[in-house]
């Protein structure tokens, strides 16, 4: 199965950026390094994705 792997809009153009690449699997969602794409890759479900999007908006995994 082809990923057709997506940033974020909010990702900016400098390749110095550290930034996620999510893709759509059959019950899933797939999440990668963009600076390793060949590197291993989560596969989570929807809902769990859901969860991860909605704490990370609300500053519960900013960087220290």
């Amino acid at each position: 199965m082809k990923i057709n792997w997506r940033k974020s809009s909010y990702s900016g153009s400098s390749t110095d950026e550290v930034c996620v690449e999510v893709g759509d699997l059959i019950g899933g969602i797939a999440i990668r390094d963009s600076k390793n794409p060949s590197g291993e890759r989560l596969d989570v479900s929807p809902a769990a994705f859901a969860v991860l999007v909605d704490r990370i908006k609300h500053g519960e995994h900013d960087p220290a």
